[in-house]
């Protein structure tokens, strides 16, 4: 049933009528859910339900308006230090197409980085980077193998082994994509050419592929102050 499934996987399903009639259903519920909230209400609860409402919004094509909500979670959450929820709104900022979504998705990747979020949120994220960098460029190659160091020192157990299979994936085929590697033998010679297989050495390149889709002046937080923060 519908009803069992997470908004982005009927967000992604929206070529069925019924996955479209469920999310109006569910952007209905929400925005009355939103109308009806207390007035001494905190802002994490509005911002929990701006992010539900945006959502909804981008899966029944109303990006607009997902982008204006989103942008507004967004802001209450980083000033709230609520990383997790933060990147889940510039996932769905990203999902709008809006001019600036690529902006939203270089911030999203660095908080889902920087932060020891859930993975596969910071996998999703990274994936986003691969899929919008040209198959020739080392970009594809940093967003996968950073992937790949996530899943590996975040996820545990079954999680861990099911996601690091994910990101092998995603990282063969980028170098399928960058070099026609086929074998190990050739990916092993790949890796170390690109230097992907020290985090000391490609964590920072990965700041270079962010300061690539994100202007220096249109960041929407301190990054330094944020660092600062973590080392505090």
């Amino acid at each position: 049933m519908t009803s069992n499934k997470t908004i982005n996987e009927l967000i992604e399903s929206t070529d069925s009528e019924e996955s479209i009639e469920y999310l109006k259903s569910y952007l209905q519920m929400k925005e009355q859910a939103m109308a009806d909230l207390a007035e001494d209400a905190t802002e994490l609860e509005k911002a929990n339900l701006k992010l539900d409402i945006a959502e909804a919004l981008v899966g029944v094509g109303r990006a607009d308006e997902a982008w204006s909500v989103a942008r507004e979670a967004f802001s209450m959450f980083l000033e709230n230090e609520q990383w997790e929820e933060a990147v889940k709104c510039c996932d769905v900022l990203y999902q709008s197409g809006q001019p600036a979504s690529l902006v939203a998705l270089g911030q999203g990747v660095w908080l889902a980085v920087t932060y020891p979020i859930d993975p596969q949120l910071t996998i999703n994220m990274l994936g986003y980077v691969i899929d919008e960098t040209p198959e020739k460029a080392d970009g594809a190659a940093i967003a996968a193998i950073v992937a790949h160091y996530v899943a590996d020192m975040r996820a545990e157990g079954k999680a861990r082994e099911s996601m690091t299979f994910l990101t092998n994936q995603m990282l063969a085929n980028v170098a399928r994509g960058h070099s026609g590697i086929e074998d190990q033998a050739a990916m092993d010679v790949w890796m170390e050419k690109l230097q992907l297989l020290d985090p000391a050495v490609f964590l920072p390149r990965l700041s270079l592929v962010l300061g690539a889709i994100v202007p220096h002046d249109q960041w929407w937080f301190d990054r330094e102050a944020l660092r600062e923060k973590i080392a505090d």
